[in-house]
């Protein structure tokens, strides 16, 4: 397609670099962002990340004007709290002990009536305590929705972050940025021509025995990819710049035979066998060339 730019991409006036991811996540982007971001589009309007996740790149590139979104309520439950609610969030995060003890008296909330009656401070909290705690920074639920990562064991876990927590809260008020939680497609409804939208979805399993599915309660299979491949070429004859991650699996080389795929090396780190965190490719697939 032929690349439209309308204006520069900006980012907010007052980008700072305490703002960064205030969760671990599986599939983050931290480590690839050398590489992500000398694949960007040069200039873009608006910036859409339907699947936010930890926010690396967003983060990092920090853009004036941005729509992000997740499926996954508590996530986002969070990212509204240190928006509008910081400062309680970190008096909050004071009272989690880094215990055994602590940590499932905390995990098993979701399991009871109480869970209802925390406050969305409350929620946010215990979210980013078990998240920092946790075995492998890992968030995944069971079929009822549960948390069910065991304890992890770390010595001095960050688990309050205060620095980052209020920086991202000074950026999230500062910048014109919408937060949803809804489908990945609704997401980018609003997006027009010029605008730059990046996916990270879940990847494709290199295996039928590989696949990540705890994240949240909706699957994300073979139709799902499908259909995230649909709105991809939907936002492509909108002229919107789109870039996408995705696992270097011969379906989704399929599925993007059109576009712009490069081959990007990087580790997997959710495996909880040492062997099984190695150096694997992904792909990033591009509906431009980029400068």
């Amino acid at each position: 397609m032929k690349q439209t730019r309308e204006q520069p991409a900006s980012a907010a006036t007052d980008k700072n670099a305490l703002t960064q991811p205030f969760l671990k996540w599986a599939g983050g982007k931290r480590q690839l962002l050398p590489f992500l971001k000398t694949h960007l589009p040069s200039r873009y309007n608006t910036y859409y990340e339907p699947f936010i996740g930890a926010g690396a790149l967003l983060f990092d590139l920090q853009p004036a004007k941005a729509v992000i979104n997740d499926v996954n309520p508590e996530l986002i439950n969070c990212y509204h709290v240190i928006k509008d609610l910081s400062t309680d969030l970190v008096e909050d995060l004071k009272k989690h002990q880094n215990t055994k003890a602590h940590f499932y008296k905390t995990r098993e909330l979701d399991r009871s009536e109480a869970y209802q009656l925390l406050s969305p401070v409350e929620r946010a909290s215990r979210i980013i305590y078990l998240n920092k705690t946790c075995f492998n920074g890992l968030f995944r639920v069971n079929r009822q929705g549960q948390f069910n990562v065991p304890f992890g064991r770390y010595k001095n876990p960050n688990i309050i972050n205060a620095g980052t927590i209020q920086s991202i809260s000074r950026y999230l008020n500062t910048a014109d940025i919408t937060i949803l939680n809804t489908d990945f497609a609704r997401t980018v409804e609003t997006a027009k021509r010029g605008d730059f939208i990046y996916f990270d979805p879940p990847y494709d399993p290199l295996s039928e025995t590989s696949s990540f599915t705890g994240y949240s309660l909706h699957q994300f299979g073979k139709a799902e990819q499908e259909r995230l491949r649909d709105l991809f070429d939907a936002l492509t004859r909108k002229g919107c710049l789109v870039m996408l991650s995705n696992s270097s699996t011969g379906f989704i080389a399929g599925l993007y035979a059109d576009y712009n795929i490069i081959r990007v090396p990087a580790s997997r780190n959710i495996n909880s066998v040492a062997s099984g965190r190695q150096k694997i490719d992904e792909f990033l697939i591009l509906n431009y060339v980029p400068q």
